[in-house]
């Protein structure tokens, strides 16, 4: 009996290597994780940006400085003659009314010195003073007026209220946003209370104010804004509810006298710089996550090992 021989089953051809492919659902969705990542962080980029913005202002202003270097002093002057303007019934302040009504002693006087936006400023700067409050970590430039230009700058100084230098018989009244996207502003004003101070740097002469009451009103209610008599006073004014702004917190404070060592060391010290930047971050994470997702979604499956075909006996 003779064997009869087969030939050797052909081999399997070599199957091609598989390669990394671009998934384009994978990119789609890695795009729109890394915009909700921005749209996410962009409260904290912008705050970021305007924080270290405005300390640049606060740092390159002349507001704060010497209190008796002579153009310090003579703007100091000029304000405190401004008030006592405002005190003899200069400005008067009708209910209904978006901004208190100035009157004829509170414009410009015959001598031309007694104008509003000509009493602390600085020919290098526009920055009326400096305002601090550390409840809620606040230090911004004040600006003549309140204007949304100007609020979205910093804060405001209510026209027609005394100059932020101190006085017996005046209420200032500074006005900020709350619940910008870019900015903080006057966002955590609900978070102060009695006994928190904030501190007005006006060209170097520094006062300090005590919170004596919080309060919440409407519009109209501008009575409320009103100086008395025998006390030095300084009203905080913001919207609320927050987004709807129907109504107005008000934080009133009475001046702390002699000023308070920290504070006056605070108030003359150079801003603080904004923080470590987190944002940066999340961004850069929010993007590796998204490339290696991409990047996982088109790599190669490797091909199951296909089974040995045995030999035909």
């Amino acid at each position: 009996m003779t064997a009869t021989l087969t030939d050797p089953a052909p081999a399997d051809p070599t199957p091609p290597k598989p390669r990394w492919k671009l998934s384009v659902p994978a990119v789609i969705i890695a795009v729109l994780f890394l915009v909700g990542t921005c749209v996410w962080t962009y409260p904290s980029m912008a705050a970021w940006f305007s924080q270290l913005d405005q300390s640049e202002v606060l740092k390159n202003a002349t507001t704060t400085e010497d209190p008796n270097a002579p153009q310090n002093a003579e703007q100091l002057r000029l304000a405190d003659e401004y008030n006592k303007k405002l005190q003899a019934g200069g400005a008067r302040i009708n209910a209904g009314q978006r901004l208190p009504q100035p009157g004829q002693s509170a414009g410009k006087d015959p001598s031309g010195t007694l104008g509003y936006n000509d009493i602390l400023n600085s020919p290098s700067s526009d920055v009326m003073s400096r305002i601090q409050i550390p409840k809620i970590n606040v230090d911004l430039p004040i600006y003549h007026g309140t204007s949304d230009e100007t609020l979205l700058r910093g804060i405001g100084h209510l026209e027609g209220t005394a100059l932020p230098v101190g006085g017996v018989g005046m209420n200032t009244v500074v006005t900020g946003h709350r619940g910008l996207a870019e900015a903080e502003m006057f966002t955590n004003l609900d978070k102060i209370g009695k006994g928190d101070y904030f501190t007005f740097n006006t060209f170097g002469r520094v006062v300090t104010y005590r919170v004596i009451e919080t309060k919440i009103v409407d519009p109209d209610q501008t009575e409320t804004l009103d100086p008395v008599a025998g006390k030095d006073l300084a009203t905080l004014v913001t919207c609320t509810p927050l987004g709807i702004n129907t109504q107005r917190i008000l934080v009133i404070g009475e001046r702390v006298i002699p000023t308070p060592p920290d504070a006056l060391k605070d108030a003359t010290e150079p801003p603080d710089i904004p923080g470590f930047p987190w944002w940066i971050v999340i961004m850069a994470g929010g993007a590796v996550a998204g490339a290696g997702y991409v990047w996982f979604a088109g790599r190669p499956v490797k091909p199951k090992p296909r089974p040995a075909r045995k030999p035909a006996h």
